[in-house]
């Protein structure tokens, strides 16, 4: 019997495996140069395939990323940088308006929900904390300009009386003859005094015109967000992770309840520093005694300093009228200062806002060299948030470290 015996290749023949494990071509091109002519020859075949849906041939690779374009990349964010600043810096008014018109809103807050346990609808406890708001403003200017007005008056008609009695002075009348003094005043009246006059009459104006404008677009900012407090806090909620978002709303509910207090606090010590100096300086006889009370109720908002200004002014003011009324003032306002620091304030600031008043003084400090009289009226309650989220989320934190 024979046996099939496959041949064998013959002597000088490769077979295919040989040929893919690199054995050179007829050509002699090597296993290398063969795939980047398959490579070649498959973006050719991908261009006019993709002719039609892309007439401009197949996006090349991105550019590199070399130090020019690091450069303009960075240069191009320092600019973006500078001109939001530059946004900020010049929208800082309107920025600082309404985080006022909003710390009036949450601090009026209180007194609209006093009002809805009480049975009133939201709006119509809104409608009247705002008209409260509105009379208040109403009768301090009611009290004050005509007091104002009228001083100014009496001032200006005793002007001639005045000009009279120095005419006539002896020793007056031999230097207005020496050295023409009547003649150089006269000019310096109609020549410098009065143009200047003019102008800052005209900016006055304008003054006051702004200051109604910014006061109108104050209280149309605060009942609006008076009406859409919860709707704002809500809605700010949401965007807190779900798992945190309980915790979260208890301790901005906190917070906000801390910065009414304090709202409600300060008004409170402004309306006792108000009234009772309205009672001494009705029976000293100072005139005017309603006006210079509601000065010191408005100067005694402002925090550290706001009673000293008060009591400066009043005090001048009662000076002028006679000197026993003004050492009265002085003997007055210092004993009612120590009585507010040391017995009102602590009490009634209390149960509002918990910072002790080292940090207090400080944080007033502070909020009134970045933004003067509003940052030292803001800088108070923000400790207070600020010490109440350390104390509940930092130290916690590190409590678990």
């Amino acid at each position: 019997m024979s046996t099939d015996v496959e041949p064998g290749p013959a002597a000088g023949q490769e077979t295919a495996q040989d040929q893919e494990d690199g054995a050179p071509q007829q050509d002699g091109a090597p296993r290398e140069d063969r795939a980047l002519q398959q490579d070649s020859a498959s973006q050719e075949d991908a261009v006019e395939e993709d002719g039609a849906a892309q007439p401009y041939g197949i996006p090349g690779k991105p550019l590199a990323r070399g130090p020019f374009l690091f450069g303009l990349v960075g240069g191009l964010g320092v600019l973006t940088a500078i001109a939001l600043a530059q946004m900020v810096v010049n929208s800082l008014s309107t920025i600082i308006l309404i985080v006022v018109a909003m710390f009036l809103a949450v601090g009026l807050n209180p007194a609209v929900e006093a009002l809805q346990r009480r049975g009133v609808a939201r709006r119509g406890a809104i409608s009247i904390v705002f008209t409260g708001v509105i009379v208040a403003f109403a009768l301090f200017g009611l009290a004050v300009v005509p007091p104002v007005g009228q001083q100014l008056s009496e001032f200006v008609a005793a002007v001639p009386g005045y000009l009279k009695d120095l005419s006539n002075h002896p020793t007056l009348r031999q230097l207005d003859a020496d050295y023409q003094i009547t003649q150089q005043l006269t000019t310096f009246v109609t020549g410098t005094l009065g143009p200047s006059l003019a102008t800052g009459i005209m900016g006055a104006g304008l003054v006051v015109l702004d200051g109604a404008f910014t006061t109108v677009t104050l209280l149309v900012l605060m009942l609006y967000f008076l009406g859409s407090l919860h709707t704002i806090k809500h809605y700010l909620l949401k965007l807190v992770p779900a798992s945190r978002r309980t915790r979260t709303g208890a301790i901005a509910e906190q917070i906000l309840t801390g910065i009414g207090g304090y709202v409600a606090g300060n008004v409170l010590i402004s309306v006792i520093a108000g009234v009772l100096t309205w009672i001494f300086l009705s029976v000293a006889g100072v005139r005017y005694a309603l006006a210079l009370a509601l000065v010191v109720a408005l100067t005694d908002l402002i925090p550290l300093v706001g009673a000293t200004i008060g009591a400066v002014l009043v005090t001048g003011v009662a000076l002028l009228q006679s000197v026993p009324a003004g050492i009265a003032c002085v003997i007055f306002f210092l004993i009612y200062q120590q009585v507010e620091n040391y017995l009102i304030y602590p009490r009634v600031m209390k149960r509002s806002v918990d910072v002790t008043p080292a940090v207090t003084v400080i944080a007033a400090l502070f909020g009134g060299a970045l933004l003067g009289i509003v940052g030292a009226l803001l800088a108070i309650p923000v400790a207070a948030a600020i010490a109440l989220i350390i104390r509940e989320v930092v130290i916690p934190r590190q409590a678990q470290a």
